[in-house]
């Protein structure tokens, strides 16, 4: 490291007194290092480094600047301590990672220094260099994998497949089963008033559907929950707009909402709606039971009211300034700058909701976000608030003198999540009146986290009847569309049903969208990016390393499974698969999908270096034990693409379902397990190959960007001239 005497950040000095201050530069200038000498890291160790090079910009960085920004730059440390965690989380799963390497890149720089060393010394003889690589070669091993963890590898890759479970079947309806792990998931209820764009469907819908995939793929007893929020005046106003009854507007937004789900193939256990018998007696219900333990008072609250056709209007369709952070574009119901509910129930329940905060953030994944606005809210004190409305589309309230109101939206429409499950099935309280054998796990964006950690859990411990209250929250940022918002009305961005128009299939769809999910910061939806990552990280990684394996299967084995004698190379391939496939599962547990779509991406890297580092084309055409040991690369390898299948699976249905038919398997063994064993045995016979995903040409991003750009508005300067000419 280059010394300085006054403070400064850490820079590394090269050779030649160059001061290299980036992290990533560091990395890759040690890498380099290494592959300058006789023992360079092998390839799959490359791939390593590349997983960490990318997890520190893509996960690491932006923590750690938002914190700097906000501790240093804004001095709100202190309301912002969170941040702190996240960065000691971080930092911990880069030392847990890291712990076996001196390096980044292994060892390499040290054998790099090794062999220097023994340069100035004089040439070595034959001898002196076998031992010296076979040294630096343990060494490396040691470093990257400890024995231990080859072994153990090595064992489970030999007795794991006699044991293997098969897929866990779940029969309707699903409900808790005694002892086991039971996963109930819920995404926020969609608007039925218009089309859902691709921010809504990342936020909710699609995040929570690949959580439930990966907790099936886990064998956990789940049910996942969702449908239309259909009561309110949003719903009234589209009613009004498109000349429709609220019922016809809330039947025909629900068929689009339900088909275009469809499309991306998001698989709920049940899709309903609020508009139901059922929605009715349970909101009711809850309600008496707030009113008999004298939870709710009675006062008058001022609305604003639309003197021509005698209407209140609706909070959210009330723009102006936030009193709160001057925000010019806040809604009267929540600003979405700073987060604050501008009037809008808090019931008085603050300290049995704060204990209950406490123990389920604590215990169970609360995203920053919705730690930091949940405490938030909690900082300033609970404050009553009004959960009726004077609209006629909505569940009445059956307090007499109150029967010409229904309840408000945002006390009404969090109780569609039992509803809904009621009309699922009459036991849906084995589902909701729970906790003690049920995990709750919630997906929404940001906008949505008050309503469900402090608004509908103060109306469940209030209603004092043994609710089951979220455990877990996933909660996004904002989706942006290029550089602006999506607008249906200005014509901007994708919406749901535009996605099956481009011809692009639903799967790279789901891809793209999962690796740009705002988990940590606001993210944009980018046609360049798009067609990019489709054609690298899609085809040139994950397609190819499928594609290749099997291809050689077929054209240098008659498609079958050849026979595999491992070797010392091979089971340390495996382990090192196996701590990949480890934060695999460690990620999706706590709902870092995107982050989990990474180490899928990064297992095929791995499994491409693999390949490119033995060359079995080459070792094909050699001896007899050089052609055996090309079958054992490719038996790894076939596997590999099968474990891929299983892993890519709650990401891309579609495409882990054609590789599984290329691989002429069922999906009797889709079961996540801590590690790779042979599913393929020797003599399987595969199907025929072919390319999963095709290029994008780059024309297609300017194409579509222009097409989804929003509608051209007329140049101010050209309407002064349309005016003067229609004087002249």
């Amino acid at each position: 490291m280059h010394n300085q005497t006054e403070a400064s950040l850490p820079v590394l000095e090269t050779d030649g007194g160059k001061l290299l201050h980036s992290p990533n530069i560091i990395c890759r200038y040690l890498l380099d290092l290494g592959g300058s000498s006789d023992v360079a890291p092998e390839p799959y160790e490359k791939a390593i480094v590349d997983q960490w090079v990318e997890w520190e910009s893509t996960s690491l960085q932006p923590v750690i600047f938002n914190h700097l920004v906000r501790s240093i730059g804004q001095g709100r440390s202190r309301e912002h301590s969170g941040l702190v965690d996240d960065v000691v989380n971080l930092l911990r799963h880069a030392d847990e990672g890291l712990t076996s390497k001196k390096y980044f890149s292994g060892d390499a720089l040290l054998a790099m220094l090794d062999a220097h060393e023994e340069t100035t010394k004089g040439s070595p003889s034959s001898q002196q260099e076998q031992e010296r690589d076979s040294a630096t070669e343990e060494r490396i091993l040691a470093k990257v994998l400890s024995r231990e963890e080859i072994d153990l590898a090595f064992e489970h890759w030999n007795s794991g497949s006699k044991n293997r479970p098969k897929t866990r079947r779940l029969v309707d309806p699903i409900l808790p089963i005694e002892g086991e792990r039971n996963i109930l998931i819920t995404s926020a209820l969609p608007y039925v008033n218009n089309v859902p764009h691709l921010g809504n469907i990342i936020g909710c819908v699609l995040s929570a559907d690949v959580f439930a995939r990966f907790c099936r793929l886990r064998q956990y007893n789940t049910l996942y929950i969702c449908g239309t929020d259909e009561y309110g005046t949003a719903t009234e106003t589209k009613a009004l707009e498109e000349g429709l009854t609220p019922q016809q507007i809330c039947d025909k937004y629900f068929k689009i909402h339900k088909e275009v789900y469809e499309w991306f193939q998001i698989k709920f256990d049940f899709f309903g709606r609020t508009t139901t018998q059922q929605q009715t007696e349970i909101a009711q219900d809850i309600f008496w039971r707030l009113h008999k333990q004298d939870h709710l008072v009675e006062d008058t609250l001022e609305q604003l009211q639309c003197v021509e056709c005698k209407r209140f209007l609706a909070d959210r369709f009330v723009e102006g300034t936030c009193p709160f952070c001057n925000y010019e574009g806040a809604r009267g119901d929540q600003c979405d700058s700073c987060g604050k509910l501008i009037n809008a129930i808090e019931l008085k329940l603050e300290l049995s909701l704060q204990t209950w905060i406490d123990k389920s953030s604590s215990e169970g994944t609360w995203t920053l976000n919705a730690r930091q606005i949940t405490q938030s809210w909690i900082k300033e004190g609970l404050k009553p608030r009004c959960i009726t409305r004077d609209l006629k589309w909505g569940t009445p309230v059956p307090l007499e003198g109150y029967t010409d109101k229904v309840f408000y939206v945002w006390f009404d429409a969090p109780i569609g999540y039992l509803s809904i499950t009621a009309n699922y099935t009459n036991e849906w309280e084995k589902w909701w009146k729970n906790p003690q054998q049920v995990s709750l796990h919630q997906f929404m964006a940001k906008d949505n986290v008050p309503f469900h950690t402090v608004v509908f859990p103060c109306t469940l411990i209030g209603a004092d009847d043994n609710y089951s209250l979220l455990n877990s929250i996933s909660a996004t940022e904002y989706l942006n569309y290029e550089d602006d918002k999506f607008s249906k009305s200005r014509g901007v961005g994708v919406f749901g049903d535009h996605a099956a128009d481009t011809g692009i299939a639903a799967d790279v769809w789901r891809f793209y969208l999962l690796f740009v999910r705002p988990e940590s910061q606001d993210s944009a939806f980018s046609w360049s990016d798009f067609v990019s990552r489709n054609n690298t990280e899609l085809l040139n990684n994950f397609g190819n390393f499928i594609n290749r394996a099997l291809m050689f299967v077929q054209n240098n084995f008659d498609s079958c499974i050849p026979a595999m004698a491992l070797t010392d190379e091979d089971k340390k391939f495996i382990a090192l698969i196996n701590k990949e496939l480890k934060t695999y599962i460690d990620n999706l547990e706590k709902m870092r999908l995107r982050e989990g779509l990474k180490d899928v991406l990064n297992i095929s890297k791995l499994g491409n270096q693999y390949i490119h580092s033995n060359q079995p084309w080459v070792l094909f055409k050699g001896s007899e034990s050089e052609r055996s040991r090309a079958g054992t690369v490719i038996g790894i390898t076939a596997n590999l693409s099968w474990l891929l299948s299983v892993l890519v699976h709650p990401y891309m249905p579609g495409v882990s379902e054609e590789i599984q038919r290329q691989l002429q398997v069922s999906d009797e063994g889709n079961v996540v397990l801590d590690n790779f064993i042979p599913y393929l045995e020797t003599g399987h016979k595969i199907g025929t190959p072919k390319p999963l995903f095709h290029k994008i040409d780059a024309s297609v991003a300017d194409q579509f960007r222009a097409k989804y750009g929003g509608y051209k508005q007329k140049q101010p300067a050209a309407d002064k001239k349309t005016k003067e000419a229609s004087k002249g």
